[in-house]
């Protein structure tokens, strides 16, 4: 009695989707960014994750949790920053609502530049800015080293 509903899959079926699951397996996107972009870049993506979910607006306070992320050149730049501003975005107290991190240059062997792109949605704004954010490296850890607006 033949049964319903089913297909004999024959040999060659079940060799070619054993293949094709093999190789889809094995294979890995090769990485087109440089080493010192992948490098640096977690760097800026948790300093904007830590940013965009605590105080944005410039203070002693919120600043102090996020100098691990920052160079002391940086530090000092930004000292003296009026308190409704937001320094790491748009220099202003337009504070966006989220960002992405966007492509990467390496402009010397210690020093990236991305592009980080803000973004304002609600019921009445949708719009995005660039701005550029300098990586460097010191003493094995790479630091923020100037927002570019």
């Amino acid at each position: 009695m033949k049964s319903k509903g089913y297909r004999k899959i024959g040999p060659f079926r079940i060799a070619m989707t054993f293949w094709v699951c093999i190789a889809f397996a094995g294979c890995s996107l090769p990485s087109l960014e440089a080493p010192e972009c992948t490098a640096s870049r977690g760097t800026v993506k948790e300093f904007y994750s830590f940013h965009f979910g605590n105080e944005m607006k410039f203070s002693a306070e919120s600043l102090k949790p996020k100098e691990k992320f920052l160079t002391r050149e940086l530090i000092d730049s930004i000292q003296g920053t009026a308190p409704d501003t937001d320094v790491f975005t748009t220099n202003t107290a337009d504070i966006p609502k989220a960002f992405r991190v966007g492509g990467c240059e390496v402009t010397d062997p210690q020093r990236t530049k991305f592009e980080v792109i803000l973004f304002w949605r609600d019921t009445t704004r949708s719009e995005e800015r660039k701005i550029h954010v300098e990586v460097v490296k010191q003493a094995d850890k790479w630091l923020i080293n100037k927002i570019l607006y």
